[in-house]
């Protein structure tokens, strides 16, 4: 049966080794933060962007659309999982479970997210994760009946915590797509994808 699902994007991180905020970096003629929130609309009725570090410049970006909510994550520092906490706080109650992307991961095509959607909604596992090359990496779907678990992990350990703690809950998407675990942290990562530099200051 087809589950309704919610989105999160995950862009409160200080962005230090870019020197520069990651989801208002460009790619095409758009920031990194509008290109996700529209490729991830295509699929979620609603999205959940977690804003922190340099969350005036970030919220400025985000697209107006009803149907995203935006929250802030006062604790940013303590890492990504501290920002998943906070946008499972605030999917509705009768979501499912969250399709979970990060800011900085633009390029992931439409067709990655419909299959691991798809893939959901086939398997009924409560993880799914987008694999590529034999890495895993983003988006992530988590059933509701997983939240409890994220909420309660450690910070420092990330929620590959309980990815990690029972191998018959995920299931992995091997799909043809690279921006699945294309990592864009510094200048030079840039650069290799073909995008342009961060604008000075």
């Amino acid at each position: 049966m087809k589950q309704q699902l919610e989105g999160i994007i995950l862009a409160a991180g200080e962005s230090r080794r870019m020197g520069y905020p990651k989801p208002i970096l460009e790619i095409g003629s758009r920031t990194f933060i509008e290109q996700i929130a529209e490729t991830m609309l295509a699929v979620v009725p609603r999205l959940v962007i977690v804003i922190g570090a340099h969350r005036e410049r970030v919220r400025a970006a985000i697209p107006s659309d009803k149907r995203i909510a935006i929250v802030e994550n006062p604790n940013y520092a303590r890492g990504q999982l501290s920002s998943l906490k906070v946008g499972l706080g605030v999917i509705q109650p009768d979501s499912a479970g969250a399709l979970v992307h990060l800011g900085d991961h633009p390029m992931v095509r439409a067709e990655t997210f419909r299959a691991v959607v798809d893939s959901y909604n086939r398997t009924g596992k409560p993880i799914v994760i987008a694999r590529y090359d034999g890495r895993r990496g983003h988006p992530v779907i988590f059933d509701r009946a997983m939240f409890g678990e994220l909420l309660s992990a450690p910070e420092e350990e990330g929620a590959h915590y309980v990815v990690n703690a029972d191998a018959s809950r995920v299931t992995y998407v091997d799909l043809d797509d690279p921006g699945i675990n294309l990592d864009l942290d510094t200048p030079s990562d840039l650069a290799r994808a073909g995008l342009p530099p961060p604008p000075r200051g």
